[in-house]
């Protein structure tokens, strides 16, 4: 109900709001209602067969031409994420170390289950990330919403049931299949995605492989990974955090206007659209980040290539710079 109200209102991504606001709510009653897991890796590796198709070769060029600029970028972000984490430990906004590891832009799971062995609140750290997630996916369908024009990509109803070939069909279930046992065996976060996109990638490149993502199964793929998110948000994980909450949306929108500020020196000095800026440095999830790419005319490539290269800094650097900054903070408690 909640997606075809926002489609009707021409919002982006409805088909990922509008389960994330059902599951906020249906969380927020503390339904027990949970996605199994297989069910969410396989929506990740639908999502990753969707990026495949949209990532161009012809990318690399302007890649190697302003690498220095895109890495900048990128470690800045990056070190934003921990300095406002820091600051929130240090004010004693939120209490222990949990600032840290809700800040850090490693994914939510690994920061979540790193955090709990260090000592921290699980559940607020689970809070600080996914709010921060809510936060980007609401400012950015704002900002589509009052741009709209050439960047907004609402699908008719008819373009919903469009035919699909059942070879391409069959070859990208296939692939998001093989992803999803990779990403399990490599065992890195959103590794189901991950690992369809480097296949689909792979196969899209060298053989010319067509994928195909027909709209129902990405609508389905959609609901189940903004249930999974919207679900984070119960009873239990509000309440403890109702005394930091005013200070996380803060913090979460400071970060957002931080790297909003870095994406307009990206339009400034590469030329490209404000849109595919935003999204680019936009810090939230990668899943979520990717279908607002792809539900919008933005440069999905260019998106992606720098959401990629920040997840996998975030991924090697990020669980240890938290630990180094929680045992420095445990020190100076002792």
């Amino acid at each position: 109900m909640l997606t075809w109200v926002l489609g009707l209102l021409g919002v982006p991504a409805a088909l990922l709001l509008g389960p994330m606001l059902a599951g906020i709510l249906m969380a927020a009653r503390d339904k027990a209602v949970v996605v199994p897991r297989p069910i969410l890796f396989a929506s990740q590796a639908v999502i990753g067969c969707l990026i495949a198709h949209h990532l161009d070769p012809a990318l690399f060029p302007l890649l190697l031409q302003d690498w220095p600029l895109l890495v900048g970028v990128t470690l800045l972000i990056f070190l934003a994420s921990f300095a406002l984490g820091y600051l929130l430990m240090r004010s004693g906004a939120v209490p222990g170390t949990a600032a840290i590891w809700g800040s850090a832009p490693g994914g939510a799971a690994p920061m979540v289950i790193l955090a709990e062995a260090y000592g921290a609140d699980a559940r607020l750290v689970a809070v600080i990330t996914y709010m921060r997630v809510l936060v980007v996916v609401t400012v950015a369908s704002l900002l589509l919403t009052l741009i709209g024009g050439a960047h907004s990509a609402p699908a008719t109803p008819g373009a919903f049931w469009e035919p699909v070939a059942p070879a391409a069909l069959g070859i990208t279930l296939l692939v998001a299949l093989c992803g999803m046992v990779l990403g399990l065996v490599l065992r890195i976060p959103a590794g189901p995605m991950i690992g369809a996109i480097a296949i689909g990638t792979a196969l899209n490149w060298s053989i010319d492989v067509q994928l195909a993502t027909p709209k129902p199964l990405l609508a389905a793929a959609y609901a189940f990974i903004g249930w999974r998110i919207g679900l984070t948000f119960n009873r239990a994980a509000l309440a403890a955090a109702a005394r930091s909450l005013p200070w996380i949306i803060l913090s979460s929108l400071a970060l957002v206007a931080f790297c909003a500020g870095l994406g307009g020196m990206l339009v400034w000095q590469l030329g490209i659209d404000p849109i595919t800026a935003y999204l680019a440095t936009s810090p939230g999830g990668l899943d979520s980040i990717a279908i607002m790419a792809v539900s919008t005319h933005s440069n999905t490539s260019l998106v992606m290539s720098l959401q990629a290269m920040r997840f996998l800094i975030a991924l090697f650097l990020g669980p240890r710079l938290a630990t180094l900054l929680s045992k420095r903070k445990e020190t100076e408690n002792q």
